[in-house]
């Protein structure tokens, strides 16, 4: 755990843990470079698109927040007993911080640790929180979790971690061990994690929920773009991209990406990258489990399995974890 500085207002310390401009930099040109292009997915979520995807969660076509909303609601008494109250509540990608507020008013955590890494939106839900919630201590993190990482020690207790949303299928198997492993290092030997996953499922469903008829998922996507050229001075045309999404039935994962319209490069930095008419940056994957084939993956992080909740149609499921 880190011991960083915080800056303090009321009951919110802020700790920025966060290098954005060298790592975004450093991933772009390796995305870049490779036989597929590919951007990191946590790229899409500058002030913009974090508002975007916050659009996305209301959409008819897409289940995923509504569906684990209804979970958290119907069976947080339960999730509130194994978790314990009183405890120390880490959430990662808190964003908005929407469904946390059903297990803050179960838990009444000493102190909730949210993790973001876009950090207007961080301190914006973290405000909200703290004047829901005077009671409540807030050590808000701007960090990348999807690199080593920590937090600030906040010495003896029980420490829980809450990672909803299905966030963990957008790391490829192999990575969601390592940070499942880093996360269970993190809450140590009596601690939990309570888990968002996406359950394998129709096709027809799968595709939809990134294909919105409305439109707010290209856009989502293409804004990455926008994000970049923000971040590097690059200069992305998104007008020369459309959005493109698939499910990948061998790798079991839906597959975002950015489909090139015309031949053209682009400069990055000292960098020219030329791009031709259907080629396509992968900007994100979106892994789906079974419930045992997510099992499998936990106990390689040193976590087993408590409790699964799964709605009727066996959409979505929530997980409780304990560090085995």
């Amino acid at each position: 755990m880190s011991h960083a500085t915080a800056i303090k207002k009321d009951k919110i310390f802020f700790h920025d843990l966060h290098t954005p401009t060298a790592s975004m930099a450093n991933d772009v040109h390796s995305g870049l470079s490779g036989k597929q292009k590919s951007l990191p997915p946590k790229y899409f979520y500058d002030k913009k698109g974090s508002e975007l995807f916050d659009a996305i969660t209301k959409l008819p076509e897409y289940y995923v927040t509504r569906t684990e909303i209804e979970l958290l609601k119907q069976y947080v008494p339960e999730m509130a007993e194994l978790l314990g109250i009183n405890s120390y509540l880490l959430e990662l990608g808190s964003g908005s911080s929407i469904k946390i507020r059903l297990l803050l008013e179960a838990l009444r955590p000493e102190i909730y640790v949210p993790i973001d890494i876009s950090r207007e939106h961080l301190i914006a839900s973290s405000q909200r929180l703290i004047q829901d919630y005077p009671w409540l201590t807030i050590h808000a993190a701007y960090l990348d979790y999807s690199h080593p990482w920590a937090v600030p020690d906040f010495g003896p207790g029980r420490y829980n971690a809450f990672f909803p949303g299905s966030s963990i299928g957008n790391f490829d198997p192999a990575n969601a061990i390592q940070l499942l492993k880093q996360i269970s290092q993190l809450v140590g030997r009596d601690g939990g994690l309570l888990i968002g996953v996406d359950l394998k499922k129709d096709v027809g469903i799968l595709e939809a929920a990134y294909n919105d008829s409305q439109g707010v998922t290209a856009d989502f996507n293409i804004n990455l773009l926008t994000h970049i050229n923000d971040g590097l001075d690059a200069d992305f045309v998104p007008e020369n991209f459309s959005h493109k999404a698939i499910y990948n039935e061998d790798k079991g994962r839906v597959e975002m990406h950015l489909e090139c319209n015309i031949n053209h490069s682009v400069r990055i930095e000292s960098n020219l990258y030329p791009f031709q008419t259907g080629e396509t940056i992968h900007t994100e994957s979106s892994y789906k489990y079974s419930i045992d084939e997510f099992h499998q993956i936990a106990a390689e992080a040193n976590f087993a399995p408590v409790e699964v909740w799964t709605d009727a149609d066996e959409l979505f499921s929530v997980h409780y974890l304990k560090v085995g």
